[in-house]
């Protein structure tokens, strides 16, 4: 968890946790409850043509183990290729969620690499805040987007750090770096993190939060796991907030050597 003077805010509201999590992928919703406790989460994201919040009143309803009093539902636009496809779904997210304006605008491209499609991405984001919505958007490491999103209005930028899923941990920390130095809004990694070191790498880097599903949901003790991205994402963000020394070549010593007693 983040200290309590240093909240995410996003879309005016604020967060002591700066870690994000999916609900896909285990092994069933009494699973997805512990972990995502475990977590420490605040901000959950919902895959709404994956998973039941009301669309099917015969089936099992994720909003029954992860209670929208409790936690921030996002809705997703995961399996989308279009932007129309991608406006449909948040449109109804926000019934089913009884106005809800806050979502995850995700356009992908194909279906090997699952990288976003970005002229339609940019198509959709324009509609929804015109349409009121709040727009967190996935996106490609690339600081020019970043900053074109941000002026259409998006609330807050979510750039790639290697393909979904994919658990290569941060490979671009250079583009991600230009990114946050420019943002006005927060800047969550979202894709690409496997184990915590790379959550907290993102974090000392600068980024404002880390969103993660197969990270956790993957590994072999989700729950363990969950526990170990809370720790993660909280240290490397005390220590972005601490200031790391600057590498050098050469050794520097720990005591110094004037004023020793012999």
């Amino acid at each position: 968890m983040s200290t309590s003077d240093d909240a995410l805010v996003i879309g005016g509201r604020s967060y002591q946790s700066r870690l994000l999590v999916g609900t896909g992928k285990y092994r069933d919703l009494d699973e997805t409850r512990a972990a995502i406790e475990a977590s420490g989460a605040e901000i959950v994201t919902v895959a709404l043509r994956r998973s039941n919040i009301g669309q099917d009143p015969d089936q099992p309803n994720l909003l029954d183990v992860l209670p929208p009093d409790r936690y921030t539902i996002l809705p997703n636009t995961a399996g989308c290729y279009t932007a129309r496809d991608a406006v449909r779904t948040c449109r109804l997210a926000r019934e089913l969620l009884g106005g809800h304006q806050l979502i995850k605008l995700e356009v992908l491209g194909d279906e090997k690499t699952l990288y976003p499609e970005m002229r339609e991405t940019f198509r959709a984001a324009e509609e929804l805040v015109a349409d009121g919505f709040e727009v967190m958007v996935y996106m490609n490491d690339d600081p020019v987007a970043a900053r074109q999103l941000e002026e259409i209005g998006c609330v807050a930028v979510m750039p790639l750090a290697a393909p979904i899923g994919s658990g290569l941990g941060i490979q671009n920390r250079y583009t991600l770096l230009e990114i946050i130095e420019q943002a006005g809004v927060p800047v969550l990694v979202d894709a690409g993190v496997g184990t915590a070191s790379d959550a907290a790498v993102a974090m000392e880097l600068g980024c404002d939060g880390v969103l993660m599903n197969s990270a956790i949901a993957g590994a072999r003790e989700p729950v363990r796991m969950a526990a170990a991205m809370r720790q993660a994402v909280a240290a490397g963000r005390e220590a972005w907030r601490a200031g790391r020394i600057p590498r050098k070549r050469n050794a520097s010593a720990s005591s110094p050597l004037s004023g020793t007693f012999f």
